[in-house]
């Protein structure tokens, strides 16, 4: 996207939607490609927040506000593990630890579509729909980061 662009409600909803629909598909392809039991279940979960996520904007779509679609929730901040983790796809063989790093990356993925569509729209009505989503999205990737941090950080 490039600076100062910014959208009607109805195109940055889609824009957002089309974001949640990669994401979800993305989990999708590795779920189909990893045979860790574990590993998948993890996959799964965050499959399962992408639809959370698509199907709230499209109600809001529906509906022509976001208004009650997504809770309100500050943003907090993030370990930027995505710098240390070279994860960005995942084999076969891939273990709990490859696709939290995986998920850890396409979170970070989103945050970054979402900052952009913020700095896009400066000013203008959209913002704190995706500031919402963005939020949304950081507190997610919070959680995959405790989540690595506590099981394979060396200090722990």
């Amino acid at each position: 996207m490039s600076e100062g662009v910014c959208y009607t409600f109805e195109a940055a909803i889609e824009k957002a939607i089309e974001m949640e629909n990669n994401g979800f598909h993305s989990y999708l392809r590795a779920i189909s490609i990893v045979k860790d039991r574990h590993a998948r279940e993890l996959l799964r979960d965050a499959a399962l927040d992408e639809m959370r996520h698509k199907q709230e904007l499209e109600k809001a779509l529906l509906d022509g506000t976001m208004e009650g679609n997504i809770r309100t929730r500050t943003s907090v901040p993030t370990m930027n593990l995505d710098y240390t983790l070279g994860q960005q796809h995942l084999d076969p063989d891939a273990d709990v630890r490859q696709a939290l790093a995986y998920s850890i990356h396409l979170e970070k993925d989103a945050i970054d579509f979402y900052q952009q569509m913020i700095d896009g729209c400066a000013g203008a009505p959209m913002v704190p729909v995706f500031q919402q989503l963005l939020n949304d999205e950081s507190r997610h990737l919070r959680q995959l980061e405790d989540m690595y941090e506590e099981h394979f950080m060396p200090e722990n």
